[in-house]
């Protein structure tokens, strides 16, 4: 079932029409949306598949533009004014069944002026309306499409714009503390780092603090503090084993003995 038809007059605003049903399309899913251009298959019977549709979504959108009650039909006189106008005859279903009907007023669209509509869609003028403008398209789509979401509960879970609930952006990123830990621990496999005087290469799971180049003695934790001397060179083969900062800290220094041809 499509829960929201989107109505609106050939010769007056399809294009505005034709992006709203894409982005909700987008958002909710096609299977949410129907439109009438898109959403109806090759030699299915047109009326029967329009008053189908009309009778059963939950929203009806009436895109509603600056020509939409001057356009005329086949015999000269406003669409609007015949019964059998199917613009006219979708919204009155769903008027009659109680759906919720919302106008899309596009660009200069004023207010509806219940003076232009017949007797069985004056109710429409009462319906609060929402604006689209296409130099403000991004902005007024999403906020379209924030109120269907918000008045149609059925929507929330096929919609593709909304996050987890409770769930910051990035949070699966991070790994939870270890229990009872106190500080969080990092897992890595193989990260690359590339700092000046610091750790070049980390393996496995890594836990405590990391200190960069300190200017001076540094102490992370309880315990004895145990500076090392300054060293020269490359350092290359450094390595360092470190306990949960609540003791003496260990470092062995390993100068990497290599073959002077081997320049791996």
């Amino acid at each position: 079932m499509h829960e929201i038809f989107v109505n609106y007059r050939t010769g007056d605003e399809e294009s505005a029409a034709a992006m709203i049903a894409n982005e909700l399309s987008r958002r909710f899913g096609p299977d949410s949306i129907f439109f009438a251009s898109t959403s109806i298959d090759a030699g299915r019977r047109f009326p029967a598949e329009l008053v189908k549709a009309a009778e059963e979504c939950e929203a009806l959108l009436a895109v509603i533009g600056p020509r939409w009650a001057e356009v005329r039909g086949a015999d000269g006189r406003p669409a609007l004014e015949a019964e059998q106008d199917w613009t006219r005859r979708e919204i009155r279903t769903a008027l009659d069944r109680g759906f919720l009907v919302i106008p899309v007023l596009v660009g200069k669209a004023t207010r509806i002026d219940r003076a232009v509509l017949p007797d069985d869609l004056l109710e429409l003028a009462d319906c609060q309306y929402k604006r689209f403008d296409h130099r403000n398209a991004q902005a007024d789509l999403k906020a379209l499409g924030d109120t269907l979401a918000r008045l149609l509960p059925d929507l929330s879970g096929a919609d593709h714009d909304t996050q987890v609930p409770g769930e910051p952006q990035g949070a699966g990123d991070r790994e939870k503390p270890a229990g009872g830990a106190g500080h969080p621990r990092m897992r890595a496999r193989d990260v690359e780092q590339r700092v000046r005087g610091g750790i070049g290469n980390l393996n496995g799971n890594l836990s405590g603090t990391f200190v960069n180049e300190p200017q001076g003695p540094v102490n992370t934790g309880r315990g004895n503090q145990y500076n090392a001397p300054h060293f020269e060179g490359d350092n290359s083969g450094v390595q360092f084993t470190a306990g949960d900062n609540s003791g003496t800290v260990h470092q062995r220094f390993e100068r990497d003995r290599r073959r002077s041809d081997d320049g791996r």
